[in-house]
């Protein structure tokens, strides 16, 4: 059993990787150690898991599907080896750095906080709301949210839920302008725009075949989506927002989505947190009340 659980954690190097020599490197072996274990998993699972040439690597479809389940599959195995008792200590403590996108902090990070502090009152937690990519080790960040693809070897990421892209407007805008056919017909419709902070620009809009659209002319660009939700609530615009925000409002019928034969594949929200050996138990718990916060979150799933 150990060999398998080798070939997963190889996997998910060469997953995280530019080629597997790169992947070797990682894992202080050779790359042909990486090619054989790659090989093995491929014939067990009868589907390749890269697409490769002499220099690069590119995780299929199928691996990426594999991927998520081999991250979840570690977590656990991390889980069963950890000293037993370890959460039930009285004397859990220290400080938690914590960091998060802004329209996480009331969805998923407070109930997380509150359910921390009822068990391990004795946990402090610095929590750090914000939309750019934090840099966890000049910032000493313990715990962190990503939405997007997390493959990165210098962080242990385990995947909490999915999160859809809906394009919504409110029903008045929709009665008075009509729906788009197309995405193409957004260009002459008012359209929200969300900033992205790290470069200066709108984010594109994602749609189904990797299309990305990106607003030229929006009525309003605003680098926190609660003012993007609101404007969209109260008719000003068309909007693409995450499904965790829109989904009750869809559910009251005070939004409604649009372009739904052209919403993009689902993006993955994770947790995250350094790969710097054993894990306290005090981030541990964080980690893992985080995990379940963002899982509970609303979703468009739920409505269908």
């Amino acid at each position: 059993m150990s060999k398998e659980i080798e070939m997963l954690r190889i996997f998910l190097v060469a997953a995280e990787s530019s080629s597997f020599r790169d992947a070797a490197v990682k894992l202080a072996t050779s790359p042909q150690a990486v090619t054989r274990a790659i090989k093995h998993l491929e014939a067990h699972y009868g589907e390749l898991l890269f697409h490769r040439n002499t220099r690069q690597i590119r995780i299929t479809s199928f691996g990426e599907g594999l991927l998520d389940q081999v991250r979840d599959a570690l977590e656990q195995v991390e889980d069963l080896l950890r000293v037993r008792g370890e959460e039930q200590g009285e004397d859990v403590s220290g400080m938690v750095r914590i960091t998060a996108p802004h329209s996480l902090c009331n969805r998923a990070v407070l109930p997380a906080i509150e359910r921390v502090a009822e068990r391990h009152p004795c946990i402090t937690m610095d929590v750090r709301l914000s939309d750019r990519i934090s840099n966890t080790v000049d910032e000493g960040i313990d715990v962190g949210v990503r939405v997007g693809f997390m493959r990165d070897s210098r962080y242990v990421a385990r995947k909490a839920a999915d999160m859809r892209l809906p394009v919504v407007a409110a029903p008045g805008l929709i009665e008075k302008l009509e729906a788009p056919s197309d995405i193409d017909a957004l260009a002459s419709l008012p359209i929200l725009a969300a900033l992205d902070i790290n470069t200066g620009r709108p984010w594109p809009w994602h749609f189904k075949g990797e299309r990305q659209w990106v607003p030229t002319s929006p009525v309003l660009i605003a680098d926190n989506a609660e003012v993007e939700m609101g404007a969209a609530l109260s008719g000003l615009g068309f909007a693409q927002l995450a499904d965790y925000m829109a989904a009750p409002y869809i559910a009251s019928g005070e939004l409604v989505q649009v372009l739904e034969n052209e919403e993009p594949p689902p993006w993955g929200l994770f947790v995250y947190r350094p790969q710097s050996g054993p894990v306290p138990p005090r981030v541990r718990a964080v980690f893992d009340a985080v995990h379940a916060a963002l899982g509970a979150m609303p979703s468009l799933n739920q409505l269908e």
